[in-house]
């Protein structure tokens, strides 16, 4: 091992890579799971005539719906939030 000098213990870039973050490999989802999931909620608000969720289910859907859109190309993902949002307010309307 090599011995540092006082100086160099005051620089960082002499510690050089025990300080770096090992990189994380990226997660990337199964798109194909993604739309089905996606796809299967739609049909579920789309085959309703009232809410069919719950209070927290539609508040954790209403959250991770959006989310999952993400991983989607753009057009696809306005597409797919855009098809959830008039569901909704259909099912659940503002007064």
């Amino acid at each position: 091992m090599a011995r540092l000098k006082q100086a160099d213990l005051l620089d960082p870039g002499a510690q050089g890579e025990l300080f770096e973050a090992p990189a994380e490999p990226a997660y990337r989802p199964n798109l194909d799971k993604v739309r089905a999931r996606l796809e299967k909620l739609l049909a579920e608000a789309r085959a309703a005539e009232r809410m069919p969720w719950e209070p927290s289910q539609l508040s954790l859907y209403r959250l991770i719906f959006p989310q999952m859109t993400l991983w989607l190309p753009e057009d696809e993902a306005l597409q797919y939030r855009l098809a959830f949002d008039a569901e909704m307010e259909r099912l659940h309307p503002r007064a």
